[in-house]
């Protein structure tokens, strides 16, 4: 498959035309302009976004074998198709996005076989990026531009709220909103990853200024509800993990005493809410809706899957396997994990995490308190919430390392913001 697409002569024309023009629009919208990053350096971002994005599509072509990644060129090459069906029936085109072929797949919500949602997270991204073909030529590489355009939101969204709340670890905070190479990589090929990240950056973004400035307006409120409608299409079970991360963060403004007893109590509800729900309704069976999950993923036989513990939907079960399930989503791959490139790169990112870790606490800037403010705990429990949701259900690597992509900023932020760099470049630099 050729990465620029059929037409070599009006590919490079476009993708050249479009770039310059997306670069001129970062520079002239608000939103960015006033994040306190220079024009050079949104584009810059851009640019790095960009690149990541046509070095994963060339990955996907070039790479698809060891390392599964051809999901990316699936969606395009589906697109094109989807592309002539709008031309062709424009009401079965739209239609499909709401009809349920199954006739009780919308209750599925977390199922995978025969459900509504399943198809749908799929469907909607074939369909966006068919109408996206309209203006780009259906030319991959021009798709990846304006996939990254959008995703500039939430980088950005993510740097405004981080870089207001570590105020004396500005640049700290942009070189890691920016430069977490599996966030970099992840979200910004064309695949689901680049819009939660998107829609979380939103959600964030919003939520933040809105309790700064004390006012919700109806522009908040949209942002808000378009974002969690996303979350809901591409990745529903993420909900479970941010509705009670943002219930926490309303409760700790509205109660801002004794945070952390409020948000163990919260968190200890809906616990005892999660290990209860098959006694409230069979449907709701959310602990089996977990063991299902995992069990999808044990019949993926991948290059990168790794053998684990089968989990049982009870709390001795979970107990059991929650050191497995810590394990699997923040310190793998392990060395022997190693397999190829991306497995490598991985790897050697969760060395620079302990590195990180450790120069917290060797040099910890005494002017950053952690935790302290509302934001903080929203991290916290969103963050780990995540991952416990990876590693109960995912063992394969890569699934692993995309799905824990959308959250690793507010994993790692309170790292990089919490090191005394200034003390340990003197030290380097003099000792």
């Amino acid at each position: 498959m050729a990465i620029f697409g059929s037409n070599h002569l009006l590919a490079p024309l476009l993708f050249i035309g479009y770039l310059i023009a997306l670069s001129w629009m970062l520079t002239r919208m608000r939103f960015f302009s006033a994040s306190g990053l220079t024009r050079q350096q949104l584009i810059l971002i851009f640019l790095l976004k960009s690149a990541a994005g046509i070095f994963y599509g060339w990955l996907g072509i070039y790479y698809a074998k060891t390392a599964n990644m051809t999901d990316t060129w699936y969606f395009h090459a589906s697109s094109l198709q989807e592309e002539q069906l709008l031309f062709s029936d424009p009401v079965r085109f739209f239609s499909e996005l709401y009809l349920d072929p199954y006739g009780d797949g919308k209750w599925k919500l977390l199922g995978t076989e025969n459900s509504y949602w399943n198809d749908l997270k799929a469907n909607a991204l074939i369909k966006a990026l068919a109408l996206l073909n309209l203006i780009t030529g259906g030319h991959y590489l021009v798709n990846v531009l304006f996939y990254n355009f959008i995703g500039m939101f939430g980088v950005i969204g993510f740097y405004k709220v981080l870089a207001d709340r570590y105020q004396n670890q500005r640049s700290a905070v942009a070189i890691t909103c920016i430069l977490i190479p599996s966030v970099l990589f992840w979200t910004s090929g064309i695949h689901k990853e680049g819009l939660l990240f998107t829609a979380l950056g939103g959600i964030v973004y919003t939520t933040y200024f809105a309790f700064q400035q004390k006012h919700w307006g109806l522009k908040k409120i949209l942002i808000l509800l378009v974002s969690l409608l996303t979350i809901l299409i591409f990745r529903n079970h993420l909900l479970f993990a941010l509705l009670p991360a943002l219930l926490l963060w309303f409760l700790l403004e509205r109660f801002p005493r004794n945070k952390t007893n409020l948000c163990l109590g919260l968190y200890t509800a809906f616990l005892l809410l999660f290990f209860l729900s098959p006694l409230i309704h069979p449907k709701a069976n959310l602990p089996q809706a977990v063991v299902t999950k995992q069990n999808e993923f044990l019949q993926l036989k991948g290059n990168s899957s790794l053998e684990v513990d089968s989990l049982q939907p009870t709390a001795v079960g979970f107990l059991k396997n929650l050191p497995q399930a810590v394990d699997m989503a923040l310190t793998r791959p392990h060395p022997g994990n190693v397999r190829h490139l991306l497995s490598l790169a991985a790897f050697l990112e969760v060395l620079l995490w302990a590195g990180l870790l450790l120069l917290r606490l060797r040099f910890p800037d005494r002017t950053t308190k952690w935790p302290t403010t509302s934001i903080d705990y929203f991290s916290i429990a969103l963050s780990f919430s995540v991952i416990l949701i990876i590693g109960f259900s995912i063992n394969n690597l890569g699934a692993i390392a995309r799905y824990r992509s959308v959250i690793l900023i507010l994993l790692l932020i309170p790292l990089t913001a919490g090191i005394d760099w200034k003390k340990l470049i003197y030290l380097t630099t003099y000792k």
